[in-house]
């Protein structure tokens, strides 16, 4: 049959959000046929990222990646969306890197013919981060810097802020994904972006509650509390915010420490010190990467007690959520000891949830998963856990999870 007539089509249409799921489909190949399926992408660094399946045609000479399964390539059996999330990167330790969310991250999709390696068809799936309408506001305000997103439409719309990880800049893919849900989200950086320090030496509370002060005063944003978004080292950031500062109404706290890491933390005449690491706990894995899974002690502990974040102060609502494979550090203990803290001080304002085979990055959904990184505190990649499917699985029901989470916390419920 001639190529011609092979069709490749990404449904319900080629552009859409990048959370969104899509269908595609190969139609007019021959009856049972062989054919690949490919995807790649370039991100922001020029990183080329990418992922194969081996699928054979139907009856009629179609494929449809929702109901066909994989026979072997970047992952076998029924995945929708595993030409996405199973995209690996060609230069090791890169984890995707998106800084500009005006534009969308374009990723081909191609079909070739199983037999010749021939291309028959391709399209270009434009996954984009704001909805049409959407405002993205560069802040410098006072100390603060980041950009606000708020969402089109007849506000006001509760408020977030969106606090990253360690390494500095700032990230702002997941604050612009999660304004299209109906929220007013600030993307906030903490170090090594216009202007604030590159290296600092301690982190100050006081900026981050000008960052929520800021975030309250928006005439776009309804009261009285606003949100918290964490993962990894912001985390217990996050926890001292909601320890510390008057506003906050919900704060999630995605494998993050429930103890202070790395920089000490300052709030007025309160010093959080960096739980100190236990060196010779450090592994190197047989392929040569660092893995720091059991670095950090038991917070909990008399001698490291001064580094715990005292969330018993805290009167707002909390999603704790863990991967249990991460190995950036025991997510899960880290949640669990949280959660516990709250519950010893007769508090039940939590929730807690637990993936057994997932990483330490939870993203966004259909975000390739990122095996090792370079890591900033450690100075060389680490390991970073968790197995690929069951990953992506758990940034779907995550995902979902924040969103509901703060939909029933933030709707003018009482604050801390």
């Amino acid at each position: 049959m001639a190529s011609s007539q092979i069709r490749l089509k990404i449904l319900p249409s080629v552009r859409c959000l990048f959370d969104k799921m899509v269908q595609i489909k190969v139609e007019g190949l021959a009856p049972l046929k062989p054919v690949e399926l490919r995807s790649k992408l370039v991100d922001d660094r020029g990183v080329i990222f990418k992922a194969s399946a081996q699928y054979k045609a139907d009856e009629t000479g179609q494929v449809d990646v929702c109901n066909a399964p994989s026979l072997g390539g970047s992952y076998t059996g029924v995945e929708p969306m595993g030409l996405f999330w199973a995209m690996a990167p060609d230069t090791p330790h890169s984890k995707l890197l998106k800084k500009n969310v005006l534009s969308p991250t374009q990723v081909e999709i191609a079909a070739l013919c199983g037999e010749t390696g021939e291309l028959l068809s391709s399209e270009t799936n434009e996954r984009g981060y704001m909805t049409e309408g959407m405002k993205r506001i560069p802040v410098q305000e006072g100390r603060i810097r980041g950009v606000l997103f708020i969402p089109p439409g007849k506000g006001p719309f509760p408020g977030i802020v969106d606090l990253y990880t360690l390494g500095g800049g700032l990230t702002e893919p997941r604050a612009s994904l999660l304004a299209n849900k109906g929220f007013v989200v600030l993307a906030l950086a903490y170090y090594g972006y216009q202007g604030l320090p590159k290296n600092p030496t301690n982190l100050d509370l006081e900026y981050f509650e000008e960052g929520v002060t800021y975030l309250r005063r928006q005439p776009e944003v309804k009261g009285p509390g606003i949100g918290i978004i964490s993962v990894s080292h912001s985390g217990a950031l996050a926890l001292s915010m909601s320890s510390f500062l008057s506003g906050i109404s919900a704060t999630v706290f995605i494998n993050g420490c429930s103890a202070n890491t790395v920089i000490p933390l300052h709030y007025k005449d309160t010093v959080i010190p960096a739980l100190p690491p236990v060196i010779k706990n450090v592994k190197i894995t047989d392929s040569g990467l660092v893995d720091i899974r059991d670095a950090l002690p038991d917070p909990a502990l008399e001698k490291n007690r001064a580094s715990l974040i005292p969330i018993e102060r805290a009167s707002c609502q909390f999603l704790f959520a863990a991967s249990e494979d991460d190995h950036n550090w025991n997510s899960a203990f880290f949640a669990q000891q949280a959660a516990a803290t709250l519950r010893n001080h007769g508090k039940e304002s939590f929730q807690l949830v637990t993936y057994p085979k997932a990483g330490h990055f939870l993203e966004v959904p259909h975000m390739p998963y990122c095996p090792s990184d370079f890591h900033a505190a450690v100075g060389r990649a680490v390991v970073f856990g968790g197995e690929p499917k069951a990953h992506s699985e758990a940034q779907l029901d995550l995902w979902e999870r924040v969103q509901e989470f703060f939909k029933s916390h933030l709707d003018n419920k009482s604050t801390c």
